[in-house]
């Protein structure tokens, strides 16, 4: 059977008019009147000149310019963007441009390259899903930031940076919550920007978020997103030892320590950090051992690289900075994302 093209079957579809487009094929399909596949293009919800807001990091801009073969004005675009992370506008078909092209460049591209422009292809990806949210009704999943119910029951857990001296540690207690709202605790708390893509390992079972346009880079997991921590922790309150890896490039990898069920505070507020000792590395900063060179390049002046890195770093980098009062300020705000730039 030859399916006829309709003249404006190739018209790019409002979210409404896509919906309706969804629910007839399915009234058509239960009625026994399949007429084959469905297929449209979305409209963009953003109109002509409008920008995207893709945030990058020094590195991740080095690595756009000098691997891949982008346009010379995103270039120049990047070039100009300033030091440390910075948040680059770019049109939809600049978006198209750079995911066909990172895409391209990412395979060949050598380390720490390769690496960062998967990040950025991670992002590009974010950025396409927001022309796509509320096609299904979906709604942009919030982290459950309120304090415990009566009777609820509160978790502790220290996360401990592993292969690194002296330790890099924190200790926080939370309601019971999803290992996604976890993960972004343990970012807040930490003091990482969610640059990267990152994995849980508990019990022999690998868990992660599922990128919006399905591709996760040949890595198989669980999707962490519906997997709360009543069912994983027991009730006895045994403690569990967890790991958590952050950027598998740098490959931060965390000791996540559950220490038990402690009693809420009446006037508390949660999530809340209670301790923790010493900064939070630099993002792209090369790892365990790329921190510890970091670090011997900033505190000595006659270092070749003394400049160098304290120009990266923005002129000031203190590793034994740590407030717990403001930890927990990040982890009730929530890690910044790309829709709250729009």
């Amino acid at each position: 059977m030859t399916i006829k093209q309709h003249p404006d079957d190739d018209k790019p579809l409002s979210i409404a008019a896509a919906r309706d487009k969804i629910a007839k094929a399915m009234n058509d399909l239960m009625a026994g009147n399949y007429s084959g596949p469905i297929s449209f293009r979305l409209k963009p919800t953003k109109k002509p000149g409008e920008t995207y807001p893709l945030k990058l990091t020094w590195h991740q801009r080095e690595s756009l310019i000098h691997c891949t073969r982008i346009k010379n004005k995103i270039k120049e675009r990047l070039q100009e963007a300033g030091e440390g992370t910075q948040i680059v506008g770019v049109t939809r078909k600049e978006l198209d441009h750079l995911n066909d092209e990172i895409g391209q460049a990412s395979p060949y591209a050598p380390h720490p390259h390769k690496k960062r422009l998967v990040a950025v292809l991670h992002k590009v990806a974010e950025l396409f899903a927001s022309d796509r949210v509320g096609l299904f009704g979906e709604e942009t999943p919030k982290t459950r930031k309120t304090a415990p119910k009566k009777g609820d029951l509160l978790y502790q857990f220290k996360i401990t940076l592993l292969d690194i001296k002296p330790a890099i540690w924190r200790r926080f207690q939370v309601p019971d919550c999803t290992l996604v709202d976890l993960h972004e605790y343990i970012q807040a708390a930490l003091g990482w920007e969610n640059y990267h893509l990152h994995q849980f390992d508990i019990d022999g079972e690998r868990y992660s978020q599922p990128a919006p346009d399905g591709d996760d880079f040949g890595m198989d997991f669980k999707d962490e997103t519906d997997v709360l921590l009543s069912k994983l922790i027991p009730k006895s309150g045994r403690p569990s030892r967890w790991i958590y890896e952050y950027d598998f490039g740098d490959g931060w990898r965390h000791e996540v320590l559950f220490e038990g069920f402690p009693p809420a505070e009446p006037k508390a507020k949660y999530p809340l950090c209670v301790e923790g000792e010493r900064a939070c590395p630099p993002e792209d900063c090369g790892g365990p051992y790329g921190y510890a060179d970091f670090l011997e390049a900033i505190r000595n002046p006659k270092h070749e690289e003394h400049e160098n890195m304290l120009e990266w770093i923005g002129g000031r980098f203190d590793s034994e900075d740590f407030d717990p009062k403001q930890a927990t300020k990040e982890m009730k705000k929530g890690l910044r994302d790309w829709r709250s730039m729009r």
